[in-house]
């Protein structure tokens, strides 16, 4: 009566969709979260070397560079 038991039916299709989406979704979000970790590493050598740019050209004094540098380490 109802495909005489063959196939997925309406439910079984609709669970094996979020099934599928649920996997993509969560490595979608691991890549993202790997990826912003090594990115996390890299923008703070980006505020170091803009600091040092900054002291270079004299937009900075030696002092303020001091206080930022530290700020951006600790």
């Amino acid at each position: 009566m109802w495909g005489d038991g063959y196939g997925f039916g309406f439910m079984g299709f609709g669970m094996m969709f979020l099934f599928w989406a649920l996997i993509i979704f969560l490595v979608v979000i691991a890549v993202r979260w790997f990826m912003d970790r090594d990115n996390a590493s890299k923008k703070s050598g980006d505020a170091l070397e803009t600091l040092k740019l900054r002291l270079a050209r004299g937009e900075i004094d030696v002092a303020e560079y001091e206080e930022r540098r530290k700020a951006l380490e600790g």
